[in-house]
C-alpha cells in the first residue's frame, strides 16, 4: 500500500499534466506578429512603372492605365493546414504569421497590392483581432497618400466543403476595401463543418489524449499543435437566426451556403468581393459536382461574386471538357462512366486494378469482370471523396493517371469539369433574375507559409508549393495504407472516416501543386480604392506566375470608343477586338541590395529562400494569341460542349521580345442571334516550370499512362522542373446581342448599348429572407450529363 500511494498519486500527476498540456495551458498560442521591413523606395516603384508604360506604348496603347500585380489568396499559420505544414513533424520550419506575409509581398514577391484569406473556421476572435491589427501595421508601412508603394487587404476564406454533388457549394475567399472597425465585420463568417459528418467538436480526442500526443511529438511541434487545438475547440459556434450585430463576440459566425453567406453580407452591408477558387480541385469537390445549382436568384449574387479565380497554385481551373467522374442515371442513383481517349474515371480504374489482381489469383473471368463491376460501384458510392480508400493496398503507380485531365494546361488534381470557369460561363438560365455568371478572371498563389506572389521565380518546390501536404501520410495526423492488395474492393462507409488526410489522396495529389498564378489590374492609380474599383469593374485579368502585360478591347463599342476586358455591351452588328500582349522579364538570380538591406541576410533566406522578384532588362517572347469564344446557354437543356469554342481562333505573334499585337472580329456574330462572350490567352515561349509534368507518364503506343514518375517522392532539392507555356488569362468582355434595330425618335435607329461600370450603377441588394434554398430540379441531359437526366448538378 505505501507504494501504490505515490504510484498513483504520480500517475494522478502524469494525467493532469497531460490534461494541462492538451488543454492548452502550457506556452504560448502563436501570434499574428508585427512587420519589420521598410517600404520600398519611390525609386524602385517608378522604375516598375516606367517599364510597364514603355512596353505599353511600344505595342500601341495610348494613355494607359497602370498595370499592378498582386495576390488575393493567401493563408498564414492561423490557418489549420497551413499551421499543420509548419511543424517539424513534417518538415516544417515553424509559424509564418500574418507579418511575415506583408514583408515577403513587399519585398520578396515585389507585390503591389495582396489580401490575407486564413480560413475563417479556424479564426478565433483572438486570431482575428491579431490578423486585423497586423495588416493594419502593414499598411501603415506603406503610408496613406495616394502612391503606397503596397495595399493589404484584410479578408477571410469560407471553406466549404460538401461531402456529395448536391451539398457542395467550395471554398469563396471574401476580400474587404476598407479597415477602420466600423468598416469591417466583427468577425469572419465561416461555412461550418461538412455536413453529414459528425461534429469535430464532438469527436475530436479528449485533453488526455491531445496532452499525451504532443509529448510524444515533443520536439516536433506537439505542444504547439496541443495549444492550437485547444483554442481552436474551446471557440463555439454561434446562435442562428440572429441579425449579425445582435451575435457575441467570442462565437463562431457560421453561413452553409453561399445564399446564407451573400446575405450575413447584406446584414453587415460593408464593401466586400465574394471570389470563388479551386472550383475543379477534386481533393475536396466530390465526383459529378457542377455548378448547375448555384446558378439561381438565391445561390449567386453579382452585387458580391463578380470575379472567380481561373488558377492558382492548386492547379488550373479554365477548362471544360465533356467527360464525366461519375453519372446520376434517372433512377437516382450515381454510376462510373467508361473513358475515353482524354480521361480515365478513377472508378473505372478501381475496377481494373481489382480484375488485374482477381485474374493474376486464377479466378475465373466471369467473377473476376463482378468484382470489377463492385470495384467501380463501390468507389462511386464512397462519402466524401473516399473513393480510392475502397481498393486496399494501392500505390500510386497503381492509379496510373486516373482522374486527371490529360489535355488541359496544368490542371488542378481529379478535374472536375462540370465546376470549370469555362463551364459557369457557358450556363444560361432565361427568365432568373441571375440568368447568367458574368465573372472577371485573376489568378492566384493559394500559398500556406504566409508567401504571396510565390510565381515569381519557378524554384523551391519545398517551400512555395503545397506539396509537403504529402508527408502527412506518415504522421500521427494521417494514415499510410498497409492493407494487403486485396483482389476485392471494400465499401467505406462515412461513419468510418477518421481523419481527412487518410481518405483523399493526400500523397498522389502533392505532386500536382504549383508555385502559383498572380491576379493583374488595369487601374487608374496605386491607392487602396484604384486598386477596388478596378476589381468591380472587372478590368482585371490572371496569369500563371509570369508578369505578363495584357491589354484587351472591343473596338466599336457604341460610344465609339474602345472599352476594356470586363466590359458589357450590346450589339447587333459584328464585334471587333483588339490584343495587345507583353512577355515577362526574365529573372535575374538572388534579391536586389534593396530586398537584402530590407530583410537582412537572415530573413531573406527563411522567408524569400535566397530569391527575390528580381528582373532583367529581357523580355520573354509571346508566341501567339488563343481566343476563347463562349455562347451562353438558351435554356438549360441545351448542351454546353458546343458553346465553349477553345480555341476558337489562333493568332501567331512574331515571337519576338517586343510583344504583340492582333485583331479580329466575329462576323457570325450578327446572325446567330444569340449572346456572346470572349477572353483571350497570351502565350509565352516555353520555359520550365515547378511540378508542370507532375505524374512523369510513361504511355504505350494508345497513349495509355502505363508508369509514373511522380513529382512527390523525388528529393526536395529537386524542383521537378519540366517545360510549359506560361500565360494570362483576360477577364471576358460580354456582348449581348441586339436582333432588332428599332426606329425611335425622329425615324433614328436605337444605338447599341455600352453598360455603364457597376461601381456606377449598382443598387445595394435587399436583404434575404433566411429561409431554406428550394430542392434542386430535374435538369434534361445533354452533354452536362452525359446523356442521362440528372437531379441538381447538371454535369
Amino acid at each position: 500500500m505505501r507504494i501504490l500511494r505515490p504510484l498513483l498519486g504520480f500517475f494522478v500527476l502524469v494525467l493532469l499534466f497531460l490534461y494541462a498540456i492538451g488543454r492548452g495551458w502550457v506556452g504560448q498560442p502563436m501570434r499574428a506578429g508585427e512587420p519589420q521591413s521598410p517600404p520600398v523606395s519611390a525609386e524602385t516603384l517608378a522604375a516598375r512603372e516606367r517599364a510597364i508604360d514603355t512596353a505599353a506604348r511600344d505595342v500601341g496603347v495610348e494613355d494607359p492605365r497602370q498595370i499592378l500585380f498582386g495576390d488575393l489568396h493567401v493563408h498564414t499559420t492561423f490557418s489549420f493546414d497551413a499551421f499543420q505544414m509548419s511543424l517539424p513533424m513534417v518538415g516544417g520550419d515553424g509559424a509564418h504569421p500574418v507579418a511575415d506575409a506583408c514583408d515577403f509581398a513587399r519585398h520578396c514577391a515585389g507585390l503591389d497590392f495582396w489580401s490575407i484569406n486564413d480560413h475563417a473556421i479556424t479564426l478565433t476572435p483572438r486570431r482575428w483581432e491579431e490578423t486585423v491589427e497586423s495588416i493594419r501595421q502593414c499598411n501603415e508601412i506603406a503610408g496613406d497618400g495616394d502612391a503606397p508603394d503596397l495595399v493589404s487587404y484584410l479578408g477571410w476564406e469560407w471553406t466549404q466543403v460538401g461531402t456529395r454533388p448536391e451539398n457542395h457549394w467550395g471554398h469563396k475567399n471574401v476580400i474587404l476595401r476598407d479597415l477602420a472597425d466600423d468598416q469591417i465585420p466583427s468577425r469572419p463568417i465561416s461555412a461550418g463543418p461538412p455536413p453529414d459528418l459528425p461534429d469535430v467538436q464532438e469527436t475530436a480526442p479528449g485533453p488526455i489524449v491531445i496532452g499525451a500526443f504532443a509529448m510524444w511529438e515533443l520536439e516536433s511541434g506537439g505542444p504547439e499543435f496541443a495549444k492550437y487545438m485547444a483554442e481552436t475547440f474551446d471557440i463555439r459556434d454561434c446562435p442562428s437566426n440572429v441579425p449579425v450585430r445582435d451575435l457575441p463576440l467570442d462565437c463562431r459566425e457560421n453561413a452553409p451556403t453561399p445564399e446564407q453567406l451573400f446575405a450575413k453580407l447584406d446584414d453587415w452591408d460593408k464593401e466586400a468581393l465574394v471570389i470563388p477558387h479551386g472550383t475543379t480541385w477534386g481533393f475536396y469537390t466530390p465526383p459529378g459536382s457542377s455548378w448547375d445549382k448555384q446558378l439561381t436568384d438565391e445561390q449567386h449574387d453579382p452585387r458580391w461574386q463578380r470575379l472567380v479565380e481561373v488558377f492558382s497554385g492548386h492547379g488550373n481551373s479554365e477548362e471544360y471538357r465533356p467527360f464525366r467522374e461519375a453519372v446520376l442515371g434517372a433512377d437516382g442513383r450515381w454510376s462510373c462512366p467508361a473513358p475515353n481517349e482524354n480521361f480515365l474515371p478513377s472508378c473505372w480504374r478501381a475496377g481494373e486494378i481489382i480484375q488485374e489482381r482477381c485474374t493474376r489469383e486464377g479466378v475465373p473471368a466471369g467473377e473476376c469482370a463482378e468484382r470489377a463491376a463492385e470495384a467501380r460501384q463501390n468507389f462511386v458510392d464512397a462519402a466524401f471523396n473516399g473513393g480510392f480508400s475502397t481498393v486496399p493496398g494501392t500505390t500510386i503507380a497503381d492509379w496510373q493517371d486516373a482522374g486527371q485531365c490529360r489535355d488541359c494546361f496544368q490542371p488542378a488534381f481529379n478535374y472536375r469539369p462540370g465546376s470549370s470557369v469555362q463551364y459557369m460561363m457557358a450556363l444560361g438560365r432565361p427568365g432568373q433574375k441571375n440568368d447568367r455568371f458574368r465573372f472577371g478572371f485573376l489568378s492566384s498563389s493559394d500559398n500556406h507559409s504566409a508567401r504571396p506572389g510565390t510565381g515569381y521565380k519557378e524554384f523551391s518546390r519545398r517551400d512555395f508549393t503545397e506539396a509537403r501536404f504529402g508527408e502527412f501520410v506518415d504522421t500521427q495526423l494521417g494514415r499510410r495504407d498497409t492493407r494487403d492488395p486485396a483482389a476485392r474492393s471494400e465499401v467505406l462507409e462515412l461513419s468510418s472516416i477518421a481523419s481527412p488526410f487518410a481518405n483523399f489522396e493526400t500523397e498522389r495529389q502533392a505532386s500536382f501543386f504549383l508555385n502559383g498564378g498572380l491576379a493583374a489590374v488595369h487601374a487608374d492609380g496605386r491607392d487602396r480604392r484604384a486598386v477596388w474599383e478596378a476589381l468591380q469593374r472587372r478590368e482585371v485579368y490572371g496569369t500563371s506566375g509570369p508578369r505578363i502585360l495584357l491589354w484587351f478591347d472591343l473596338t466599336n463599342a457604341p460610344d465609339g470608343k474602345p472599352v476594356p476586358m470586363g466590359s458589357e455591351v450590346v450589339l447587333a452588328n459584328a464585334p471587333s477586338f483588339r490584343v495587345r500582349a507583353v512577355g515577362s522579364f526574365e529573372p535575374r538570380e538572388g534579391c536586389s541590395l534593396e530586398a537584402r538591406q530590407a530583410l537582412g541576410r537572415e530573413r531573406i533566406e527563411r522567408l524569400c529562400r535566397g530569391e527575390c522578384y528580381y528582373p532583367s532588362d529581357v523580355r520573354r517572347p509571346i508566341t501567339r494569341i488563343e481566343v476563347v469564344r463562349i455562347r451562353p446557354q438558351t435554356g438549360a437543356s441545351e448542351a454546353v460542349a458546343p458553346l465553349v469554342e477553345d480555341p476558337w481562333k489562333v493568332l501567331p505573334c512574331r515571337g519576338d521580345a517586343d510583344g504583340c499585337s492582333v485583331e479580329f472580329t466575329d462576323e457570325e456574330f450578327p446572325t446567330l442571334g444569340r449572346d456572346a462572350l470572349y477572353y483571350v490567352r497570351a502565350i509565352e515561349a516555353p520555359s520550365q516550370a515547378v511540378d508542370a509534368d507532375p505524374l512523369g507518364c510513361t504511355r504505350d503506343s494508345r497513349g495509355r499512362c502505363v508508369d509514373v514518375s511522380p513529382c512527390f517522392g523525388k528529393p526536395w532539392t529537386d524542383d521537378c522542373l519540366s517545360e510549359t507555356e506560361e500565360r494570362a488569362w483576360s477577364s471576358p468582355i460580354f456582348v449581348d446581342h441586339a436582333p432588332i434595330r428599332t426606329v425611335v425618335h425622329g425615324g433614328e435607329p436605337a444605338p447599341d448599348i455600352t453598360i455603364p461600370s457597376p461601381t456606377e450603377t449598382m443598387p445595394a441588394a435587399p436583404s434575404r429572407p433566411t429561409q431554406e434554398a428550394p430542392p434542386d430540379s430535374i435538369l434534361p441531359g445533354g452533354d452536362q450529363i452525359g446523356g442521362h437526366r440528372q437531379q441538381g448538378d447538371g454535369a
